[in-house]
């Protein structure tokens, strides 16, 4: 080869090597901005409560710290009681919580909202931690609920569409210990899973055409119920 052939070689060598490294930059690129769009948010709910940052509706609350957990405590009380998180409108994603309920008989209903619009109007998953392990067959598959208020309240769902948006949780958690929810959230499909269950206990299609909204805390009427943290992946 001659050197003009030579030169003209290694400049050809160095345009493709140039446009490899320019499609690389691009794809890294790409994946940046989709990690970005998707990218997970762990909230210390005891922090935000002490910074005055939760809001806090129809409940007291205390910041308490409790077998080495920071935690915040919501008390009992008549009516729902919710707690909005100072974070922006989810429409897809993923929201996981780790909560801790009781074994009293209509005394623990806890859960989580989205999709909300204000203190009466929200999508919610919540569960029933005194039917976890019910001898009763019926109230084993009231464990976990699906309600979009005001319209489609549990009584309702219960008595026009029974164990469509209720159902039993297999390999249930302890019902006074701590236990995560998580949801997944898919534009009208949500699921639920609890703990490290790669199944569902609940899959339910959303019965109202919102599809954005407000995350918070769901607290039933006449619960109580203890909250550590909640992570919160938003999927674009």
């Amino acid at each position: 080869m001659d050197g003009e052939g030579t030169l003209n070689f290694y400049n050809q060598a160095d345009k493709l090597k140039f446009m490899a490294l320019y499609r690389l930059s691009f794809i890294l690129l790409f994946v940046s901005n989709v990690v970005f769009a998707q990218g997970q948010k762990s909230l210390n709910l005891w922090d935000l409560h002490n910074r005055g940052l939760l809001q806090i509706v129809n409940r007291e609350s205390k910041a308490i710290q409790e077998e080495g957990k920071n935690i915040i405590r919501l008390s009992e009380g008549k009516g729902e009681g919710l707690v909005w998180l100072p974070t922006k409108g989810l429409k897809n994603g993923i929201v996981e919580i780790e909560m801790r309920g009781k074994d009293v008989l209509q005394r623990s209903f806890i859960g989580i909202i989205f999709h909300g619009l204000n203190d009466s109007t929200y999508d919610a998953v919540y569960c029933r931690p005194f039917n976890f392990f019910a001898k009763d067959s019926v109230r084993k598959i009231h464990a976990i609920q699906y309600i979009s208020h005001p319209t489609y309240t549990w009584r309702k769902l219960r008595e026009e569409r029974s164990g469509i948006f209720e159902k039993e949780i297999e390999n249930p958690p302890n019902p006074n210990g701590w236990f995560t929810m998580k949801l997944v959230i898919n534009n009208k499909t949500i699921e639920a899973f609890i703990n490290q269950s790669q199944k569902p206990s609940l899959v339910v299609e959303k019965l109202t055409e919102r599809m954005d909204g407000k995350l918070g805390i769901f607290i039933g009427d006449g619960s109580g119920g203890d909250f550590y943290r909640i992570t919160i992946t938003n999927m674009m």
